[in-house]
């Protein structure tokens, strides 16, 4: 009843596919999720599933405290396409235990979509106000110096948006990415 086929035509005539794609929206797979509440056992089992919203569904009702690290490996190991690294990292992944130690190790991979998802998380976990040590502060920016010149715009439209909420935490970081960055021609801070 939820189906939209005009959504999911879209999405296979932009390239990404699904076994099968219903187009249902967030709005509603955020509820069916509410409904069944969080459900380690269901999560792992709609995962494995080639289908766009089973997917989804995975990754919000998946409690993240019971989310091992080789569980989590195995998952962003299938990330199929952009849309679902985005809903990975929004929905589950930033909440993880050892999410910022996942996502950094995530930006020095060679996997596009590993990548997304660990800018994305990193995004998130600004937004909440976590911190990062000094070398971690250095990996950050020296990944995200090459990322930003990433052929693939998904990459970096991902690298700009953690930029941006890291230099959103306060004037020291603004200007400690404005220093790294100068050379870029970035107008973004």
């Amino acid at each position: 009843m939820l189906m939209n086929g005009v959504v999911a035509q879209s999405m296979r005539d932009k390239g990404v596919g699904y076994k099968i794609n219903w187009g249902v929206g967030l709005p509603a797979l955020r509820q069916m999720a509410s409904e069944y509440g969080k459900d380690y056992a269901l999560a792992v089992e709609l995962w494995k599933e080639d289908i766009r919203e089973c997917k989804i569904l995975a990754t919000l009702i998946m409690p993240a405290s019971d989310m091992e690290a080789d569980l989590v490996d195995i998952w962003v190991s299938q990330l199929p396409n952009v849309e679902m690294a985005e809903m990975a990292a929004f929905n589950l992944f930033w909440h993880l235990d050892g999410a910022k130690r996942h996502a950094l190790a995530w930006l020095a991979s060679g996997n596009v979509l590993e990548q997304i998802c660990g800018y994305n998380v990193l995004s998130r976990l600004f937004m909440s106000g976590e911190d990062l040590t000094e070398r971690e502060i250095n990996e950050f920016v020296d990944q995200a110096q090459s990322a930003i010149v990433d052929d693939n715009m998904s990459v970096r439209r991902a690298v700009t948006n953690a930029l941006l909420r890291f230099a959103q935490k306060g004037d020291v970081y603004r200007a400690m990415l404005k220093s790294a960055f100068k050379s870029y021609n970035l107008d973004i801070f």
